[in-house]
C-alpha cells in the first residue's frame, strides 16, 4: 500500500494532512489488523521522497511493488488533474479515485460546467477570462461580466481548489482588482453570478456502472461575512458543518443527492467525490433548486474535512471510509 501526498499546487499542506490522516486510519488495528503502509511524498519542487530518500518519480516507482495499491491523498494541480493518474496507469499501477478522464474534466471548472448543463443540471451564469484576452478586450469583458447577476459575483481560478484566490465581489467595481489577482496565479478567472443562500455538499461512493452510494449531505454555515474560503475550510474555527442539515429542508436534501448522482455519472467519476452546490434563498427564505458549483474528485480526508462527516453519519468511520476507498480502486477493470 502506497500513500502518495504533497505535490507542487497550491493545496500541498492541505495534501499532507490528508495523507498524514490517511496512513494514520489504515496504520489502526480494529480487529482486521493495520494495513502495510508506505508514505510517499512529492515534494515541492516535484521530486518524490520515499524512506527518506528522495529521487525522480520512476525511480520511486520501480522500487514500489508493481501490485501495491495506490490511495492518493493529492489536492490540485498535476495531482489531481490527471497527470499523477496518467502516470500511474501507464505504468500498470492501481489508484484510487477517478481516471485521467473524469479527473482532467473536473479540475477544471469551465469544462465541468459544460458537462453538467449538457446533463440538464443548473450552474451558474458565468464567463471565464483568460490572460491574453483580459489585456486586449478588458472594457468589453468587464461590461458582460457586470451583466452576470445582481447580487454580486464570485471570481475564482478555473483549475485552483481549496478556494485559494478565490473572491466574493458585492459591486462590479471591484470585478477588475478580483480578476487581476486570479489571472496572476497564471490560472483562467472565472466570474460567476453569485448565489445567495445556503451551501452545501455531497459525497458519492461507487463505480461508474455499478451501484453507487450517496451520502447525506453537509451544509457548511461560514462565519457571517464570510464565504466558505481557505481559513473557513481549514482553521479550528472556521466554519460550522451539520451533517444531516440544519436549515436546508429535506426535499431539498434529497434533491441534492439526485443530483450529486447525476454529476458523479456525467462526469465518469470513479471510487468517490464530492459535488458541491449552492441553493437559492429569496428574502422569505423559499428554496430554489440548487445549483451545481464543482465536482471534487479528490475531496480533503482531514479532520476538518466534509467527506469523513457525512461518512460517519452514514454509519462509516474514517477507517472504514478508507477501506471502502480501497476496495473500489480494487475493482478497477479499466487498467
Amino acid at each position: 500500500m502506497c500513500v502518495l501526498m504533497g505535490g507542487t499546487s497550491s493545496e500541498r499542506a492541505v495534501s499532507l494532512k490528508t495523507g498524514a490522516a490517511i496512513v494514520k486510519a489504515l496504520l489502526e488495528n480494529d480487529g482486521r489488523g493495520p494495513l502495510r503502509v508506505q508514505e510517499i511524498e512529492i515534494e515541492a519542487d516535484g521530486r518524490w521522497t520515499i524512506g527518506g530518500e528522495t529521487h525522480d518519480a520512476l525511480t520511486v516507482l520501480e522500487r514500489t511493488p508493481r501490485e501495491a495499491l495506490w490511495f492518493l491523498a493529492l489536492h490540485g494541480g498535476a495531482g489531481e488533474d490527471g497527470t499523477i493518474q496518467g502516470l500511474l496507469r501507464s505504468l500498470g499501477r492501481v489508484h484510487t479515485g477517478s481516471g485521467v478522464g473524469a479527473s482532467a474534466l473536473c479540475m477544471s471548472k469551465t469544462w465541468t460546467r459544460e458537462v453538467l448543463r449538457a446533463a440538464g443540471l443548473a450552474v451558474a451564469p458565468a464567463l471565464v477570462v483568460e490572460a491574453h484576452v483580459w489585456r486586449e478586450n478588458r472594457n468589453a469583458l468587464l461590461e458582460r461580466a457586470t451583466r452576470l447577476g445582481v447580487q454580486g459575483f464570485a471570481v475564482k481560478p478555473d483549475r485552483g481548489g481549496s478556494s485559494v484566490a478565490t473572491f466574493l465581489v458585492e459591486e462590479a467595481s471591484g470585478l477588475p482588482d478580483a480578476i487581476a489577482r486570479v489571472l496572476a496565479t497564471g490560472d483562467a478567472a472565472l466570474v460567476e453570478a453569485r448565489i445567495v443562500g445556503a451551501e452545501a455538499t455531497c459525497g458519492v461512493l461507487g463505480r461508474q456502472g455499478g451501484a453507487l452510494r450517496v451520502l447525506t449531505p453537509v451544509e457548511i454555515v461560514p462565519k457571517d461575512g464570510r464565504f466558505f474560503d481557505y481559513a473557513e475550510k481549514y482553521n479550528a474555527d472556521g466554519a460550522q458543518e451539520f451533517c444531516p442539515p440544519r436549515t436546508i429542508s429535506s426535499t431539498t436534501s434529497k434533491r441534492i443527492q439526485e443530483l450529486a448522482l447525476r454529476a458523479f455519472r456525467a462526469a465518469h467519476c470513479d471510487g468517490y467525490a464530492r459535488i458541491d452546490f449552492m441553493i437559492p434563498r429569496n428574502e422569505h427564505e423559499a428554496e430554489g433548486d440548487p445549483i451545481v458549483l464543482e465536482i471534487n474528485t479528490l475531496p480533503g480526508m482531514t479532520d476538518r474535512s466534509l467527506l469523513p462527516l457525512a461518512a460517519r453519519e452514514g454509519g462509516l468511520s474514517f477507517r472504514d471510509l478508507c477501506l471502502e476507498i480501497l476496495r473500489l480502486a480494487r475493482n478497477d477493470v479499466d487498467l
